[in-house]
Formats: C-alpha cells, sequence, structure tokens
C-alpha cells in the first residue's frame, strides 16, 4: 500500500467504528493478517474484535518469562474464552538463564540496558514470530494516549522493522470505551501487568519504535 493510499484511508477510517477497522484490515490480508497481544489491561478487546472477524487468526505473543503470575492466567483465561489461536514464542534463554548471565532487571535509568533487554527477551522472539507467520496485516491495541511516541502514529502505517501494514482498531478509543466494551462483552482485565523491557508506560520495547529495526540487524 503507497504513501498515497494509507493516508487516504487513516481519513477515510477515522470515523468508523474498531469493528469496521477490523474487518477492513482483515480484508486486505489475504488470509495473512495477525493480531499481537501481551495480555496487557484493556488487550482483550483488540483479542475480542479479531475473531469476531476471523475466529482462526493467529495470536502471536512473545512471552519473555517475566510475566506476573495473573498475566499468566489471564492468558489462559481469555485462550479459553475466545478460543484464540495462540502462537507464543519464547526467548533463547529463559528468564533464570538470562538473570544467571547478565545479572538482575535493568534499572529505568538504565536506557542501555533496557534495550539490550528488549533486544535479547522481546524483538529477537518477536521477529522469529513474524518471519514463521508471515503476515501481510499485523492488528495491534496501539493507542493514541498510551504515550508520546504513539500520540504521534494513525490508524494504519507500514512497519518497516516487519514489512507488514500495521493496523490499530482502537487507536483513538480511550480507557472509558474499553472499560465500556470489556463490561459489554463480559471480557475480563488484567491490572498486574509489568513489562520489564519498558519500565515504565512512557518507553517503546522497540516492537513500534525505530531502534528495534537497527538493534535486531546489528
Amino acid at each position: 500500500m503507497s504513501p498515497a493510499e494509507i493516508t487516504h484511508w487513516n481519513h477515510s477510517l477515522r470515523a468508523e467504528t474498531p469493528r469496521a477497522i477490523m474487518a477492513w484490515a482483515i480484508a486486505q490480508a489475504a488470509g495473512r493478517a495477525i493480531v499481537s497481544t501481551n495480555f496487557r489491561p484493556y488487550e482483550a478487546a483488540i483479542l475480542h474484535l479479531a475473531v469476531q472477524v476471523q475466529p482462526d487468526i493467529p495470536v502471536l505473543w512473545v512471552d519473555h518469562g517475566y510475566n506476573r503470575p495473573a498475566t499468566y492466567q489471564h492468558a489462559e483465561a481469555l485462550r479459553a474464552q475466545l478460543g484464540l489461536n495462540l502462537k507464543t514464542y519464547f526467548p533463547l534463554l529463559s528468564a533464570a538463564h538470562r538473570d544467571a548471565v547478565h545479572g538482575p532487571l535493568p534499572a529505568l535509568t538504565d536506557e542501555a540496558g533496557l534495550k539490550s533487554f528488549s533486544t535479547l527477551m522481546k524483538l529477537e522472539p518477536f521477529q522469529r514470530g513474524l518471519r514463521a507467520l508471515a503476515p501481510t496485516v499485523w492488528l495491534t491495541a496501539l493507542r493514541q494516549t498510551q504515550n508520546p511516541h504513539r500520540a504521534g502514529l494513525d490508524l494504519i502505517s507500514f512497519e518497516p522493522n516487519f514489512s507488514a501494514l500495521k493496523v490499530n482498531p482502537w487507536f483513538y478509543a480511550t480507557d472509558a470505551d474499553l472499560a465500556a466494551y470489556l463490561a459489554t462483552h463480559q471480557l475480563p482485565n488484567e491490572w498486574d501487568y509489568f513489562d520489564p523491557a519498558k519500565a515504565d508506560e512512557k518507553r517503546e520495547c522497540g516492537l513500534h519504535a525505530a531502534w528495534g529495526k537497527a538493534a535486531l540487524t546489528a
């Protein structure tokens, strides 16, 4: 899809519902759409939308090994409730192996350490998953309000890191919108989520930032 076409569709789909955007995106994929998740708060909304349109859509999850028990329990509950076609990818090192070799999780102020952790434990297995699944459309739960970087994105973009059209059906949704959606569809939420590759919500782990591609090819 050309830049001009992406601009057109960002404008045309702006007033559509997330369900309509999801249906449009999957229709562009010629059977090669995926949705990614980390089972963070409100992720049930994107997963529910996806399986309403394509019940067997592959769901890519990188389990870096540092999730809290509540996140694993949430993932299993959603897998059962929604019948998720979950494709789980793991780092080449276990969490215990990484800690033994590289030490404790990097601190919030250790930018180089956070990027190194993300590359090893999240970006590499994610890239492996993208290569195996080979999507033409990658559906995500990115939203404008999540951090300053994401505020500059849009519903649709071409993702050079992974050579796919990236579509964010809930991009303009608020927390209240998502809470209402979860309540309407009786979907669970998860509040104990923590991503050590980001350390706080204002950072990017590299999946959606330009430095991620450089880290993967270094």
